[in-house]
């Protein structure tokens, strides 16, 4: 009788068991499931959002030349080349450059700034197979990177402060300005006119236009270009504080050096522009690169 006993509370005992190792079992399986459909709601929720923050243009005549006009005044651009036939633009809120603003706020009585959530207005137009892209909201850090199809006749990009230029793989006639930022243009075909004041100027050329005159310049920064090796230009470079480098063999002439004498309420003053002056394989169209606080790289591709 007690061995009868014992036998169905053991029976018992592991039926217990067995229904709460199955509990579990539906827990953990109800857990992981909600953590699936969790993690598929933050994904859904993300690309949602990316979708909302991205502007498709699409060009009167695609497939034919087109020109590309960027201006913003706060906040980075890039622009690559992709194979489809619209403008594609996807935008970001950018952080804010103040650290002294920051500090101020955070310590100031205690308080400590909420950030809040990104406010975007991006403007896109398009006439004629010309786009035209900007902000309205000017103080506000974006940044933009921007998607183009091939045929680009000419492509203007301009920023004033808290971003870098960035472009790979573009044609046509570039005309890019930044103040407060490096310029970056990498595989390029056609001409380039670059310059910045605090920041580097780096471009590197897959061709060139031949006829084409070319300037780069900087106030605060290195200017490095590279040249394909059968460049053929008249050579105009001057760094005030810096020195001026070159692997292309290059016929310089010194007699161009310019001497200004002033006389004014007894005053007299000398200055002389101390360009360097040089051709390459014979000359060609004047190729201008200057920077204050810098060196000078003209480069010849490898």
């Amino acid at each position: 009788m007690v061995s009868y006993l014992n036998s169905k509370r053991l029976t018992a005992i592991f039926i217990s068991k067995n229904n709460l190792k199955n509990k579990k079992m539906k827990e953990i399986k109800f857990t992981a499931i909600a953590l699936i459909a969790l993690l598929f709601s933050a994904r859904s929720m993300a690309q949602t959002e990316t979708k909302d923050q991205q502007l498709i243009v699409p060009l009167s005549e695609p497939g034919k030349p087109y020109k590309l006009d960027v201006g913003l005044v706060s906040g980075s651009i890039k622009v690559t080349v992709y194979e489809g036939k619209d403008i594609v633009i996807d935008a970001t809120g950018g952080e804010r450059k103040n650290k002294r603003e920051r500090e101020t706020n955070d310590n100031k009585a205690g308080m400590r700034r909420i950030a809040g959530g990104e406010s975007l207005d991006v403007t896109a137009h398009e006439k004629g197979n010309t786009v035209t892209i900007g902000s309205d909201i000017p103080n506000k850090p974006i940044n933009l990177t921007i998607k183009v199809p091939q045929g680009a006749t000419s492509v203007k990009l301009s920023t004033v402060n808290g971003g870098s230029i960035v472009a790979n793989d573009l044609s046509g006639a570039l005309e890019v300005s930044n103040v407060n930022g490096y310029i970056d243009l990498t595989n390029i075909s056609g001409s380039v006119v670059a310059n910045t004041v605090n920041g580097k100027v780096l471009v590197t050329f897959k061709s060139i236009d031949p006829r084409a005159a070319m300037a780069f310049s900087s106030l605060n920064g290195n200017v490095d270009v590279t040249f394909p090796a059968g460049l053929k230009a008249n050579v105009k470079a001057r760094s005030d504080r810096g020195d001026v480098f070159s692997d292309f063999d290059m016929v310089t002439d010194k007699t161009q050096s310019k001497a200004n004498k002033t006389a004014k309420d007894g005053m007299y003053r000398l200055s002389i522009e101390d360009w360097i002056y040089g051709k390459i394989d014979g000359g060609g169209p004047e190729m201008m690169l200057k920077t204050m606080n810098g060196n000078i790289y003209i480069r010849k591709a490898k």
